[in-house]
């Protein structure tokens, strides 16, 4: 079974900090995989600290751009370009059913996302299109590391972190990959409409 995986996708399309909004363009989904299998990661997503009094409107509109309207078009644009029985896969994070201080705005989209799952499952079951959520913890990504104004700060909030986390560690990007693998492939044929938590246990306690 051929996968479509975000890698491949980015190899295809060009770089993802290009079309931050709209990672892939109409010629790119499916180009190489015909109308077998086609897997849509849907993994639009920035954040920044900012605790409620300091709140801007141009906080608020880059985080919901990005990681909630920038998510919802770019899944609608590939809709016509998918076949039947595809499979969607959505970023979303355990920020959405944990508490994080000044984090509100970015752990609200990831709500948003949590919800798209739920719903377009329902508008897309005459398709036989699965749709799903991945919901990671922290992870050691560059991502992470961009939250911290130093590096002191960041080891800080890193130690913080790790010590939330059962498993006692971050997690990497890897086992993440690993699991929209799992969600992307026929082993999780009658899953769908659910959130996968690969967080080392962080929002389960």
């Amino acid at each position: 079974m051929p996968l479509l995986c975000f890698c491949e996708l980015i190899a295809e399309c060009g770089s993802a900090s290009a079309t931050r909004q709209n990672f892939w363009s109409d010629s790119c989904i499916c180009r190489h995989y015909g109308s077998e299998k086609c897997i849509l990661f849907a993994n639009a997503g920035t954040g920044e600290l900012a605790p409620l009094g300091a709140i801007t409107e141009e906080h608020f509109d880059k985080i919901f751009n990005t990681n909630v309207k920038g998510l919802l078009f770019t899944v609608q644009k590939a809709l016509p370009l998918m076949p039947d029985g595809a499979s969607i896969i959505l970023n979303a994070s355990i920020v959405a059913s944990t508490g994080n201080p000044a984090f509100s705005v970015y752990s609200a989209t990831k709500v948003a996302v949590r919800s798209f799952a739920r719903t377009w499952i329902l508008d897309l079951k005459e398709r036989k299109i699965r749709v799903n959520a991945i919901s990671p913890g922290p992870i050691n990504t560059p991502g992470l590391d961009g939250l911290a104004q130093t590096e002191g700060v960041g080891n800080e909030l890193k130690a913080g972190l790790v010590a939330s986390v059962p498993m006692g560690r971050l997690g990497k990007p890897d086992e993440i990959a690993k699991a929209v693998v799992f969600l992307a492939a026929d082993d999780s044929s009658f899953v769908t409409g659910t959130e996968l938590f690969v967080d080392g246990g962080a929002a389960q306690i």
